[in-house]
């Protein structure tokens, strides 16, 4: 069975943005947007959805996949409320920015079947903007989009049968390059490439209003460094809080490593101790910029 009709829950950026992706290689389904009101207005009016609808149990109906494209404690929520009324067939997935819960969630409501009936996903892709007015069919080119194996699945298998191949296959043809991790693994794998990095933006950014006032022009007088360590301080909390609240154990670890790292370079600025700091800074292999 072939996937005729997709229902992308959240038209935001990840969803918007997948949504566009799998038009621009041909997607001949229907796409279904399951959003507030002015969200799936916007999502229509670029060309993301053919339709929409408010409620996510109306949103479902007659669709081989359901993308859970909302931040993730919905997401969470959304496989109790959507998961138990769902047809055997259909595939449940999502593109949660943690999962060991989500994991967890997927188990206790398809048991024996979690393996089978749902897909744990996460592109490393975004914008420091929100909405599918940033949505843009490119934004997967290149990114991991990982997949997270439930206890007693084996996500080789899963992704070379049924509709779970045939979802892989779209994330193949969008341009992202699909990996396997352990959910563990990958909430604290996060935890310091994704996670930290907005930490750090948003205390960097939050330390220099407070130092010189919400009006003083920083950014061009700082340079390109400023603007890219800062750029991301713009990400709406309203996801950050999710990802917080569910990675809170993974983060604070990182946090504080970098707090004691932090710490003993301000205790060195004048020792060759801040040379031994940069030098082992240096031996972290940078992946080359996109021309």
């Amino acid at each position: 069975m072939s996937i005729r009709q997709i229902t992308i829950v959240g038209t935001g950026l990840i969803g918007g943005s997948f949504a566009l992706a799998i038009r621009k290689k041909k997607f001949a389904g229907t796409i279904v947007g399951c959003d507030r009101e002015s969200a799936l207005l916007r999502a229509k009016q670029c060309g993301a959805i053919d339709k929409g609808c408010v409620e996510p149990g109306d949103a479902v109906r007659g669709s081989q996949v359901v993308l859970l494209a909302t931040p993730v404690l919905a997401i969470v929520d959304l496989i109790g409320r959507l998961g138990p009324s769902l047809p055997a067939n259909t595939l449940l997935t999502d593109v949660g920015s943690t999962k060991v819960s989500v994991v967890d969630q997927a188990m206790k409501v398809f048991g024996k079947d979690a393996g089978r009936r749902f897909l744990a996903g996460h592109p490393m892709a975004g914008k420091e903007h929100s909405g599918v007015d940033y949505a843009d069919p490119d934004l997967f080119q290149n990114a991991v989009w990982f997949l997270t194996p439930l206890p007693d699945q084996n996500i080789a298998q899963s992704i070379n049968a049924g509709m779970s191949a045939e979802f892989a296959g779209w994330i193949d043809q969008i341009g992202a390059r699909i990996a396997v991790l352990q959910a563990e693994d990958h909430d604290r794998l996060c935890a310091w490439i994704s996670h930290l990095p907005q930490m750090i933006s948003t205390a960097l950014a939050a330390a220099l209003v407070e130092e010189f006032g919400e009006e003083a022009p920083l950014l061009p007088a700082g340079g390109r460094a400023l603007r890219e360590m800062t750029r991301i301080s713009a990400s709406p909390y309203s996801m950050w809080r999710d990802i917080a609240i569910s990675n809170k154990k993974n983060l604070e670890d990182a946090l504080f490593k970098v707090e004691q790292r932090l710490a003993h370079i301000r205790e060195n600025l004048s020792t060759r101790a801040l040379a031994e700091e940069f030098e082992k800074a240096h031996a972290l292999k940078k992946t080359p910029e996109k021309r």
